[in-house]
């Protein structure tokens, strides 16, 4: 303000012999305005070197930390973003996995059962085939022993019908007589 006066007092003498009556007229004393213009410069300046500025400075540090925290939390919203969709690409591929292995499973189980039942059948065929010969082979032991036992039994009666004694080449020819129908009935 002082300096509007004093530039408004430059261009106009009469102005400024005016204005300096102002003053008077109004008590205004202008060394002591301008002492109280300098204490007050001197103040503002002390408060701004040390108070005002670093409270500015401590100001824009905690922005600055505030803006590095919130670009901190929107890199790690980011990378949650990325690590859950990888954590579900890595759960699908698992899961595609573990289906295929199942199926492979099931795939072997199934051949293992297969194999399993056709080996199965095999030895029970075997089985079959040695019990079909065995008894075979049975039938014709016991075909065998009855004829030979029927013919001791024919020649046995045939000797007690005649009341008398063969002789042991009449018992062989009677027994091969009778195997021979016998076997003759048989077939």
């Amino acid at each position: 303000m002082i300096d509007l006066i004093t530039i408004v007092a430059a261009t106009d003498p009469s102005a400024a012999a005016e204005s300096a009556g102002i003053f008077k007229k109004f008590g205004i004393h202008p060394v002591h305005i301008g002492m109280q213009v300098l204490s007050f410069s001197i103040l503002a300046y002390v408060l701004y070197r040390f108070a005002f500025k670093p409270v500015f400075e401590t100001m824009d540090e905690r922005n600055a930390k505030i803006a590095d925290g919130l670009k901190h939390a929107d890199d790690m919203k980011a990378k949650l973003a990325e690590a859950e969709a990888e954590h579900k690409a890595i759960i699908a591929k698992a899961s595609q996995e573990a289906q295929q292995i199942v199926n492979e499973a099931r795939a072997v189980a199934e051949d293992k059962i297969s194999k399993s039942s056709q080996d199965a059948v095999a030895r029970a065929e075997e089985i079959i085939n040695k019990a079909e010969q065995q008894i075979e082979l049975d039938r014709k032991k016991m075909l065998s022993e009855a004829r030979s036992e029927i013919a001791r039994l024919v020649v046995a009666t045939t000797s007690k019908v005649l009341a008398k004694e063969l002789s042991p080449d009449d018992k062989t020819r009677f027994a091969e007589s009778a195997s021979s129908q016998l076997v003759e009935s048989s077939n």
